[in-house]
């Protein structure tokens, strides 16, 4: 039985800078150690013991022991697990010090595993809510996932929190529907509330905010169509939440942040459609809006937001007509009609 992951961070973050998968920083964290010292010859490297220790499932360590195997560094004995070196085989505990970080530092591979394993659970309850409404079942999704009842639950109060799924007065997790005319009318409160919170944040937002959202987007659109779930968050967030945070009315933020599933949903849709559909360059539009801020013209920035919502609602709604005609895929294993 694979070792369960016991690690959630709660909030969402997007990968920024390392990139590469799990297991390619797990064997570059343990091929450094080892090249330092500080994991010394002999000293015995199991799955089990350094699954706990990065909150990840034991494939991503047995494909990174693979690594350090193949070159070199570790050798096979009659024993469980892989040994450093040519010394006689000990068995001790490996440290987030011996792997030259702190416990903070290491949560960072925490994180960038639980945002993947949180994104794909996402994609999948936002696919079911465009075809209505589905029963979730904790017990079911931490065996899908492989990782504990905790982590399980974590992930839905994550979905819950993003306006995905609902619990009822039954204590049952419920996709919660995503139709045509809710997401017509989120858009419709977006086009009213966000050029207003703006005109209100647009003199409090600090310079230096601006101008690392204007280069992040401009990064994107450098690397555009390559772009991952987070990159997309980032960017959305990026203006849609973190600018508009800055507005005087609390009410205003409070009444939009229930809307901003259709927000998750785009990117989601995008990917399902595949080739059939044309992924929509949003960044130039932010651009446009963050570009007025920057030079002080508020009611510009406000008409290419108002312009911009107006734009991405009819897309929206396109693209929500052509993945309804798509033919309707089974179930993930947790969710039941």
């Amino acid at each position: 039985m694979a070792a369960r992951r016991d690690h959630l961070s709660a909030a969402p973050q997007g990968e920024a800078g390392d990139r590469r998968p799990t297991y390619e920083r797990i064997a570059a964290l343990l091929r450094g150690a080892v090249d330092a010292g500080r994991l010394p010859p002999g000293l015995v490297l199991s799955e089990v013991p350094l699954a706990r220790l990065f909150g990840a499932s034991r494939s991503p360590i047995r494909q990174a022991l693979a690594q350090l195997e193949a070159d070199g560094l570790v050798r096979r004995f009659d024993g469980r697990g892989l040994v450093v070196g040519d010394c006689a085989p000990n068995r001790a505990a490996v440290t987030p010090a011996m792997l030259g970080l702190s416990a903070g530092a290491l949560g960072s591979i925490h994180e960038r595993t639980a945002d993947a394993l949180y994104y794909r659970v996402e994609r999948e309850l936002i696919l079911h809510s465009l075809r209505g409404a589905f029963r979730v079942s904790e017990l079911a999704l931490s065996r899908h996932l492989d990782v504990g009842r905790s982590v399980a639950r974590d992930v839905l109060v994550r979905a819950q929190g993003a306006g995905l799924i609902d619990k009822g007065d039954n204590s049952r997790w419920t996709v919660v529907p995503l139709g045509p005319e809710r997401i017509d009318q989120f858009y419709e409160l977006r086009i009213l509330l966000e050029p207003v919170a703006l005109g209100q944040a647009a003199p409090r937002i600090p310079p230096d905010l601006l101008a690392a959202v204007a280069a992040g987007h401009r990064e994107a659109g450098a690397a555009w169509p390559d772009l991952d779930a987070a990159t997309l968050d980032r960017l959305e967030t990026d203006l849609h939440v973190h600018c508009l945070d800055f507005a005087t009315n609390p009410e205003i933020g409070e009444a939009l942040r229930r809307s901003r599933m259709v927000m998750l949903s785009g990117k989601h849709v995008q990917r399902a459609l595949g080739a059939t559909a044309a992924l929509d360059r949003f960044m130039d539009e932010h651009l446009e809006v963050i570009e007025a801020l920057r030079l002080g013209r508020t009611a510009a920035a406000q008409d290419g937001l108002a312009r911009h919502l107006a734009s991405s609602r009819a897309k929206a709604l396109e693209r929500l007509a052509a993945f309804r005609r798509l033919p309707q895929p089974e179930p993930a294993p947790y969710i039941d009609a």
